[in-house]
């Protein structure tokens, strides 16, 4: 039979000290509520020879907090947003916070659903990369006063803190770098979705053509068919169409995975033909052969600034009034062998 779990009315007990005491030593409030070093040893001390774990649950309904937050991207297994979450993990744990993960797979449904499951546990807050239709789940968190901060993308018109990228800039000088490499005919191949990242980046690029007086060749596909195993198809497809390419920029770095791959089982050749450059940066663009240019999203500088939005909201007074921080962060063009000019 499984033993009952201690409570702190069994430590108070068998010390013969207060319940209320022994809740203070526990929670830390023993030298703000002037109890004595000898009382407060007596119960660490018990507590340490018992093993005493307190009851999260009830501990979080008295105290309204859970210490835990939400982590919500569009996929984990991503390398920019599994390595975002690992920083901002290590970040979170110093201030005395867990954090758990979860992938929306940009899907509005099920970002609803687990918002709504996380939020019912009574978490502290939340980070959120939204997908595309959340806009009013997410007013709702803020009308509510449940802290959160949309991660890599935002919403018109939701004056909701974010941390984001300067996309639109990014896309442009890295289209601009092709360009001054002797580039004529980039390609462009994003996702197709009407979110702000992927606009800003499509925009860049259409800037930069358009005032170097080239013409745009894009490739937009949607997100679910990406995620579905057709984005390959679809790649292959605009090759074989767009046959004048002299380069390629793959708005992420999935896309570039793809893309490889469809340069490798139908055109090898196009690898090193190809000015290459990828949005987000990958360890094994490194050792890649060519190595492949990327703009490269500043990791440790976008964990930072999440914890530093997020960290006031969760510290507020209820009726207190937190003003939206909106902080926009700059990318760093990481330039190899995949961009460089192919004319001899």
């Amino acid at each position: 039979m499984n033993k009952k779990p201690v409570s702190i009315r069994n430590i108070a007990d068998e010390l013969k000290i207060s319940v209320t005491t022994v809740s203070f030593v526990l929670n830390g409030k023993a030298k703000e509520k002037h109890i004595s070093k000898e009382t407060t040893k007596k119960v660490l001390d018990y507590a340490k020879l018992i093993n005493y774990r307190p009851n999260q649950i009830a501990q979080s309904l008295r105290t309204g907090k859970s210490k835990i937050l939400i982590f919500m991207v569009e996929d984990i297994s991503n390398n920019f947003f599994s390595k975002i979450a690992r920083i901002f993990e290590d970040i979170a744990y110093d201030l005395g916070y867990k954090v758990i993960f979860c992938s929306n797979e940009n899907d509005d449904a099920k970002s609803n659903e687990l918002i709504s499951l996380f939020n019912f546990r009574q978490v502290d807050g939340f980070v959120i990369v939204p997908s595309p239709g959340i806009k009013d789940t997410i007013e709702t968190l803020m009308k509510d006063n449940i802290p959160v901060v949309l991660l890599d993308r935002f919403f018109d018109g939701l004056e909701c803190s974010s941390v984001v990228i300067d996309n639109e800039k990014s896309t442009f000088d890295a289209t601009l770098h092709l360009i001054h490499n002797q580039f004529k005919n980039i390609g462009f191949i994003t996702i197709a979705q009407e979110q702000t990242q992927m606009q800003g980046r499509l925009s860049g690029y259409v800037k930069a053509v358009n005032e170097n007086g080239l013409k745009p060749i894009t490739l937009e596909i949607p997100y679910d068919e990406v995620y579905k195993g057709k984005g390959k198809e679809r790649i292959k497809d605009f090759f074989d169409k767009e046959t004048s390419l002299d380069a390629v920029f793959f708005a992420t770095n999935y896309l570039v995975q793809i893309g490889l791959e469809v340069f490798k089982e139908n055109n090898p050749s196009l690898i090193n033909n190809l000015g290459i450059v990828s949005f987000d940066d990958n360890d094994m663009y490194k050792i890649y052969s060519p190595t492949i240019t990327s703009v490269s999203q500043p990791l440790v500088e976008i964990s930072t600034a999440l914890m530093e939005v997020l960290l006031p909201l969760l510290k507020k007074e209820d009726g207190m009034i937190e003003e939206p921080h909106k902080i926009i962060l700059k990318t760093e063009l990481i330039i190899r062998e995949s961009s460089l000019s192919k004319k001899m």
